[in-house]
């Protein structure tokens, strides 16, 4: 598929599983976490795959995306990959900060991207509170 919005699907799920893989392994919450996010950007096992495949060489890096709204949403997607084994090494918070500060997204915008993120796992109802 050459579609663009495959493509960029693609690109967003490897972008979870650098982050994934950033603090040197990855858990089976963080495997659980970045599948379910698999299916729900609409890819499949071989994207899946390829994802992993892709964090797992010696090159990987984030690969921003050049629109807002996809930055933000990647920003929130690593939040909640960082969260997801309920530790926050320093690897990924290096990570993440350089990926906010390459994008762009610092301050009041960056602290309301968190804070949305931190509310919406908090609220009843959400994947966490569930299990």
């Amino acid at each position: 598929m050459s579609d663009p919005d495959y493509t960029d699907r693609q690109r967003h799920l490897r972008n979870i599983v650098v982050m994934a893989l950033a603090d040197g392994s990855i858990g089976q919450r963080e495997v659980e976490w970045v599948a379910d996010r698999c299916v729900e950007l609409g890819l499949g096992q071989d994207d899946l795959q390829d994802a992993l495949a892709y964090g797992l060489a010696d090159d990987a890096a984030l690969e921003l995306p050049p629109d807002d709204i996809s930055r933000e949403a990647l920003l929130a997607d690593l939040i909640s990959m960082m969260a997801a084994d309920g530790h926050l090494a320093e690897s990924e918070k290096r990570l993440f900060a350089l990926a906010a500060a390459r994008m762009n997204i610092v301050g009041e915008r960056l602290d309301q991207i968190i804070t949305s993120v931190i509310s919406e796992s908090d609220s009843p109802g959400s994947k966490d509170d569930s299990e």
